[in-house]
């Protein structure tokens, strides 16, 4: 591994704009790459930062009322699920949801679950097949109107506000509006990864709304690598979120500018390493650029790699500490089974070591 990590410290150090992009490590493989691209003055970015970024930026602009997936488990008496497939963004979170059982304390007979879909539905699986729950389940299948209208109308008829829509579907709507505004404590379910930013704020205006009178918060779900724990790190260590540059001797953040993809493909980066330690996720850039890939050992290396160093699995390979779905949380996670494949923390330390070596200037 010395030659690859070597080979590794040459490009960055002739490199004049490099990006860390992919970024699917645990906490400290984050922090590393932070340090890293403070030395070499460079832009992060996560393979999953849109995502994450529009329920972000309705937390910045508006606010966001938030519970965690126990809280939902144990208080949820109403719970409204928004989208066509949860089922992927589910996995990590649904057996604490366990909408089936019923919320404590309650004097209610039941949980009542609320689907709202745009009708382009795609099979809801767990590990253990397809799974639909089992609580009473009411659904708004808009027959075609996307996901932002439908919450867009059910917002306004919560509100007793008129909707230009097929009246049995406003009846429906009334029906749900009722059950939200008669829930003691509501939650609503969503993934990014399905809404733009205008309707996940549409559906926390209707939060704020039901919160007049009665208790409901949002449950939004993660995406996955790591990439709430990434965000949390960054947040720390730069005051900023991923898309964050240090060209310029200080932490610079822009969604737009600073996304990776774009400046790889606009010729405006001239290097790139890509980070993908749980899986075998790959970079959506077009371009050929100079590229160091560290990437778990059963993943295969990403085109065009010059450099691919095999990394340990967080929790699996070596212990680790990531964001807990579950939990709500950061968690530590012990090691499965000890593969000695390095973690991406320890090899980050090792080009930084090799950077020395070069002459280039330590943070």
């Amino acid at each position: 591994m010395s030659a690859a990590v070597a080979e590794a410290a040459r490009l960055l150090a002739a490199s004049r704009a490099p990006v860390i992009a992919g970024l699917g490590t645990d906490i400290a493989g984050a922090r590393a790459a932070l340090l890293l691209a403070d030395r070499l003055g460079a832009t992060i970015d996560h393979m999953h930062s849109a995502t994450l970024l529009r329920d972000l930026d309705v937390m910045r602009e508006t606010g966001l009322v938030l519970t965690t997936p126990g809280e939902a488990r144990r208080r949820g008496d109403v719970v409204l699920l928004v989208g066509d497939g949860l089922a992927e963004s589910l996995a990590d979170v649904w057996p604490d949801l366990d909408l089936a059982a019923l919320p404590r304390p309650t004097k209610a007979p039941e949980r009542r679950v609320l689907r709202l879909t745009s009708g382009n539905n795609r099979a809801e699986r767990t590990d253990d097949g397809p799974r639909t729950p089992t609580a009473r389940t009411d659904v708004i299948d808009g027959a075609g109107a996307s996901l932002p209208q439908l919450v867009a109308a059910l917002r306004a008829r919560a509100n007793g506000r008129p909707v230009r829509t097929p009246a049995p579907l406003v009846d429906t709507m009334d029906g749900f509006a009722k059950i939200l505004k008669s829930a003691k404590f509501g939650i609503a379910v969503w993934s990014a990864a399905e809404l733009d930013t205008l309707a996940i704020e549409m559906l926390c205006g209707l939060i704020r709304d039901l919160n007049a009178r009665t208790r409901f918060a949002g449950l939004p779900l993660p995406p996955g690598y790591n990439a709430f724990g990434v965000l949390q790190a960054c947040g720390w260590m730069t005051g900023y979120p991923m898309r964050t540059t240090f060209a310029r001797g200080f932490p610079e953040h822009d969604p737009w500018r600073f996304d990776a993809v774009r400046l790889v493909d606009s010729g405006e980066a001239d290097c790139a390493m890509w980070i993908s330690s749980y899986g075998a996720e790959k970079p959506l850039w077009r371009r050929d650029i100079p590229l160091i890939a560290l990437s778990s050992e059963d993943a295969l290396s990403p085109p065009g790699a010059q450099v691919q160093i095999a990394v340990g699995r967080p929790g699996v390979d070596h212990a680790g500490a990531h964001f807990c779905a579950k939990a709500g949380t950061l968690a530590h996670f012990a090691a499965q089974h000890e593969t000695g494949l390095p973690s991406v923390a320890a090899v980050l330390a090792q080009i930084c070591n090799a950077l020395d070596g070069i002459g280039k200037s330590p943070c």
